[in-house]
């Protein structure tokens, strides 16, 4: 059976679909449409009508996939941008009544606690899993059989229109200062993936990567554009998003800073994955 998930993030939507299983869940395909709510969100302080309508049409365009694939089951979930957002409620309720289907709007401490679905972050090795998104910034530690998570926000979208308060900076430090060293940090996210790919890997040294980011963000938008082939949508917001994985790595003494493909949809789409196949719970009452 194939299930499905889409992420209304701040910098972008993503939608990914998987062939399941009883025992197993393999991912098949991935969308991702380049629409920033963030902007208006940080900048007016409200997503527009005009947004929403974008948001709705990219949404359809998942759904006639999802029904061209004859999938029924999915969630649809929203994160920063939707967090912060004025106009919260009835931003959701009007994108919901459109492609009829409902939108659950996760809080920053949920979106870290999903990081814990991923394969390894319940392993063994000193790993930090930090999820830089647009708009906030997740981080997950499972350390002596212990969720240990929190959300900040800082974002790149935000960073890149000037909006990472001072004060969420000193939280973010005065947490990291609380916690044990680690010996790698795990990006989650398309800015460190798309960084450490211009170096032909997936992982790097931290004193390499301060190097190199260094090196990235001396460059202008259009450099930036024509020597590393980055996305528009990404290359004005990489620089951000670098600038909060340093400030985490330096403060836990990271050595080695990794990225993964993981995201909040395929977590989601685990999330469902195990809601579909357990088993049925009878309640009785007394």
């Amino acid at each position: 059976m194939k299930i499905a998930s889409i992420d209304i993030g701040t910098n972008a939507i993503k939608s990914k679909i998987f062939k399941t299983t009883p025992t197993s869940i393999e991912f098949i395909e991935g969308i991702r449409s380049p629409i920033r709510l963030g902007s208006n969100v940080f900048k007016e302080g409200y997503l527009k009508k005009n947004k929403l309508n974008e948001l709705v049409k990219t949404l359809k365009k998942y759904q006639n996939n999802f029904n061209k694939n004859h999938i029924k089951m999915y969630e649809i979930v929203a994160t920063s941008a939707f967090r912060d957002t004025q106009n919260s409620e009835d931003a959701r309720r009007y994108v919901e009544n459109k492609i009829e289907h409902p939108i659950r709007i996760i809080s920053g401490l949920e979106e870290a606690k999903l990081i814990s679905l991923h394969p390894k972050a319940q392993s063994k090795n000193k790993n930090v899993f930090v999820d830089v998104g647009g708009g906030s910034t997740e981080i997950y530690i499972y350390q002596d059989d212990q969720h240990i998570i929190q959300s900040f926000q800082l974002g790149a979208v935000r960073g890149m229109l000037n909006k990472n308060d001072l004060s969420e900076w000193k939280r973010l430090k005065n947490w990291l200062k609380k916690q044990n060293k680690v010996e790698f940090l795990v990006g989650l996210g398309g800015n460190i993936r798309s960084f450490l790919k211009i170096y032909e890997s997936n992982k790097m040294p931290t004193n390499d990567l301060i190097q190199f980011a260094n090196e990235l963000g001396a460059l202008s938008l259009n450099e930036k554009i024509k020597k590393y082939n980055l996305a528009n949508d990404r290359a004005d917001v990489i620089d951000e998003a670098l600038k909060i994985y340093i400030e985490i790595a330096k403060l836990l003494k990271v050595k080695t800073i990794k990225s993964t493909k993981w995201g909040v949809s395929d977590s989601i789409a685990v999330k469902t994955f195990h809601e579909l196949y357990s088993d049925k719970i009878t309640i009785s009452r007394s």
